[in-house]
């Protein structure tokens, strides 16, 4: 009962952050921020694809309306990253793990698979996030730019996120 406490304050709290960084750090137009994919990664084995996309599009409505002003971008980007999170942890931490609802670490699995599975879901977050944000008003080379630059910071951003949420006594009472 007290890991639940903990994981769910853990993810207000990682979710607050990322409205302060959308209000308060201007990153400039190169540059899109973004945790929201290595929070939903990192929730707890065993959750349903349709919870874990309701959790999601939660999350990421709350983000569109307290902090980025234009409602359902952060929640049409963030759904389909909650869609493939089962799926992608089965393929990259083994079928053998998801069954047992097996937590992941860095220090259990290795930090390039766990850094695959975060630029994955950043990846499929910015991809959806430029495409509906450009809607065509910008070039091509501009939105590989953005995706380029907002992957590797996010990346980085999202690296000790992963981090704080999947250590190992955050994961034990998911068993």
């Amino acid at each position: 009962m007290k890991t639940s406490q903990n994981f769910t304050l853990m993810y207000i709290l990682l979710l607050t952050g990322q409205i302060l960084i959308c209000n308060f750090i201007n990153s400039g137009p190169y540059v899109m921020l973004s945790i929201l994919p290595a929070i939903v990664l990192c929730l707890p084995p065993g959750i349903p694809a349709i919870v874990l996309m309701l959790i999601a599009a939660v999350s990421g409505l709350a983000v569109d309306w307290l902090a980025e002003g234009v409602i359902g971008l952060n929640m049409a980007a963030l759904v389909p990253v909650a869609f493939v999170r089962n799926i992608l942890v089965r393929l990259l931490f083994g079928k053998e793990h998801s069954e047992r609802g097996d937590g992941f670490s860095i220090k259990k699995n290795g930090f390039p698979k766990i850094s695959a599975a975060i630029l994955v879901c950043q990846a499929i977050f910015l991809s959806v996030y430029i495409i509906i944000d450009g809607a065509g008003a910008r070039t091509f080379l501009f939105n590989l730019a953005r995706f380029a630059a907002s992957l590797l910071c996010g990346f980085l951003l999202s690296i000790p996120v992963v981090n704080m949420l999947t250590s190992g006594e955050r994961q034990e009472g998911w068993r």
